[in-house]
């Protein structure tokens, strides 16, 4: 998979060279570029943003630059379907586990981050000639810029990549996998510690006790902390029942 990472400040994604996703392109299976947005500029003071058309506070990111900076993307691009081009936005869709799955199986991802008070709506609408454009949420709050989006979709795509992860079954029993519900509690060795002991099914040695204690747990802990995945699941159950 080849992702492209545009912005006024690439030096922000440098921690994807460490652990498994810097692992992961030093084995061929992710090419990472990293692109100055400000290179496409062409003012001495490198101008990336522009007050609001019809007032207001803030700054917004100028058009032409990005604009020019796809098209450069394009040009070296090669693959026969569209890239696809993730813009992080507060008012996207919800990014989701199943969202990360889909994308992990494209061949080409381009993020492009925008600060200040956001893009020009005309880029996404032009970008939509050349690319498929997601526009994607990782919560509802507001950050000072994309980049730390871009980081967190990142993360959570391309570890879904065989061979990124070096045990794939860890990917069916986490956390907002298939069946949708959070993981079970998990602990390590000694089996005390500070008075606390490890629930005794765990020590037990019987797998068959250990999984439904653990599908349990996970159906606990999904109804406590969030109803709203436990509702999902239920809805989802009734109807394979049927």
């Amino acid at each position: 998979m080849r992702l492209d990472l545009i912005s006024i400040f690439p030096e922000y994604f440098e921690a994807l060279n460490l652990s498994l996703i810097g692992r992961a392109q030093q084995d061929g299976l992710l090419e990472i570029r990293r692109t100055n947005l400000r290179d496409y500029t062409h003012d001495r003071h490198r101008t990336v943003d522009s007050p609001p058309a019809g007032g207001g506070a803030g700054m917004v990111m100028k058009p032409e630059p990005w604009a020019q900076a796809l098209e450069s993307v394009l040009s070296d691009d090669g693959a026969a379907a569209r890239p696809i081009l993730v813009v992080p936005t507060p008012s996207g869709e919800l990014f989701t586990q199943q969202r990360a799955a889909e994308l992990a199986a494209a061949e080409h991802l381009v993020f492009a981050p925008g600060r200040f008070e956001g893009i020009d709506e005309r880029l996404t609408d032009w970008a939509q000639e050349h690319f498929q454009v997601h526009r994607l949420s990782i919560g509802d709050y507001v950050l000072n810029g994309g980049e730390a989006a871009v980081i967190v979709m990142v993360e959570a795509i391309t570890r879904l990549i065989p061979g990124v992860i070096g045990n794939a079954e860890s990917l069916t029993e986490e956390s907002h996998s298939a069946d949708g519900l959070l993981e079970y509690p998990v602990y390590t060795k000694p089996a005390e510690w500070r008075g606390r002991r490890i629930p005794e099914v765990l020590l037990s040695g019987n797998h068959a006790k250990i999984e439904a204690w653990r599908r349990e747990q996970s159906q606990q802990r999904t109804r406590r902390r969030r109803p709203d995945l436990w509702a999902k699941h239920v809805v989802a159950r009734e109807r394979a029942a049927e």
